[in-house]
């Protein structure tokens, strides 16, 4: 398998407290890869180091090139994007302008999520959560990323709406052939996206494999 990103011995920091030790993951080229764990393993703090937004230690190799030391906007330069939790939109613009921040390829937006087309005048502050979630995939979308990085995208989503955000992110895949690395805490969306998973605990991966030989991990490491 050709690797999209390969992480290797990650430790990262926020200030003198040690919050990643020594982590390894890869994703392939056309791969999607879900991090899964229970609250404060580090899953959000892994997404952040491979963008260079925390101080870390380690190596990590985007499409053949070791990126260390790059500042984060070189590596969105590189094909590297992440959708972040919360969405962090601009709510007093509408759905256009927080998508042409971005990029100016609306078709690839409008195609994935067609009421974003039909919304696209609308102030983002009026819209429910399931629609700015749609608005924060498709700005990541805009940068035309060869890897794309998902926090935590089902959060505070009803049922229904994260199925259609679970086919979005299939379409992603599938589709538009990029690469995908998906934070959850919502296993069956990530183990339907995902063909594998490594499960960080404390920092620490304990676990990796397919997603289908993980069927049982929700007993052992969630609250159930």
């Amino acid at each position: 398998m050709v690797l999209m990103l390969d992480v290797k011995g990650l430790k990262a920091f926020y200030d003198e407290a040690e919050v990643l030790r020594g982590v390894n993951i890869s994703v392939g080229k056309g791969e999607a890869v879900a991090i899964l764990g229970p609250n404060g393993a580090g899953k959000t703090t892994l997404l952040r180091a491979i963008c260079g937004l925390v101080r870390c230690r380690g190596k990590i190799t985007f499409d053949g090139k070791k990126i260390n030391g790059m500042k984060t906007h070189e590596r969105i330069r590189l094909g590297m994007a992440i959708c972040p939790e919360g969405r962090r939109l601009f709510s007093n613009l509408t759905v256009e302008d927080n998508l042409l921040l971005a990029g100016n390829d609306l078709d690839v937006a409008y195609s994935l999520f067609p009421r974003l087309r039909e919304r696209r005048k609308q102030l983002v502050k009026t819209m429910s959560g399931g629609e700015q979630q749609m608005v924060a995939i498709a700005r990541a979308l805009m940068l035309k990323p060869k890897l794309l990085m998902l926090d935590e995208p089902s959060t505070g989503l009803a049922p229904i709406v994260v199925g259609a955000i679970g086919d979005a992110i299939s379409r992603i895949r599938d589709e538009f052939g990029i690469s995908i690395l998906i934070v959850e805490q919502n296993i069956h969306l990530a183990f339907r996206v995902a063909s594998r998973a490594y499960i960080l605990v404390n920092g620490e991966v304990v676990r990796e494999g397919k997603t289908s030989e993980l069927q049982e991990i929700e007993k052992e490491y969630f609250e159930v």
